[in-house]
């Protein structure tokens, strides 16, 4: 089997194991959907859902393990004179195309976020993984270590407006399903005001 077959594989079980999951977790909840249940809906051995997830919170969030790799990339990557916020800008445009759920999953992901602390608690853990990761790409920028006050304070303002954007689409999405789809339709505009006010605020650091 070659390299690329494999790994397509792989992603359809993992997208499989996810689904199946979900599913569940709208029909009975998160505490009351065990990982046997989850196999046997995904028809996988139970011990195969680990070689996917490392626990049942985790196969709330398949798209944090691919997203990590590609905003560690972008960052990576970034023309000289771009700073970490532009790149930043750059990645939130693709994933807002790519990794935002269907309405109905986002507003599943919302309800399991509020109703378990350990799903709470998992997509916490990603955020601060972005945030360090940003924390760095900023200390870069400005020359001081990301453990530095100066980074450590722009990357955390970063997660918190995204984190603010997020949570806005939620309650909007709750309150008036057809305002929020046309809000997600074009994501970045809501985005870029965050964005531009923390661009001046590093310009304002590195001055």
């Amino acid at each position: 089997m070659s390299t690329g077959l494999r790994e397509r594989k792989k992603q359809q079980t993992r997208q499989a194991i996810h689904d199946a999951a979900m599913r569940l977790f709208a029909e009975r909840g998160f505490d009351a959907t065990t990982i046997a249940d989850i196999a046997e809906a995904a028809d996988i051995a139970p011990r195969t859902f680990f070689a996917y997830f490392p626990s049942k919170e985790e196969a709330v969030f398949p798209k944090y393990e691919t997203a990590h790799a590609e905003f560690d990339r972008v960052l990576r990557e970034r023309p000289a004179g771009t700073t970490a916020l532009e790149a930043l800008r750059t990645w939130v445009e693709k994933a807002a195309q790519e990794y935002i759920p269907a309405p109905d999953q986002m507003l599943l992901e919302a309800k399991l976020r509020r109703e378990s602390p350990a799903v709470a608690a998992c997509d916490l853990r990603h955020t601060r993984q972005f945030e360090r990761r940003l924390a760095e790409a900023v200390g870069e920028d400005l020359g001081e270590p990301a453990d530095a006050l100066r980074p450590r304070l722009v990357a955390a303002a970063a997660t918190a407006a995204l984190t603010a954007s997020s949570d806005s689409a939620d309650s909007l999405l709750e309150r008036d399903p057809k305002a929020a789809e046309a809000m997600l339709a074009d994501p970045m505009a809501f985005i870029d005001d965050a964005l531009r006010f923390l661009e001046a605020g590093l310009a304002a650091l590195r001055s």
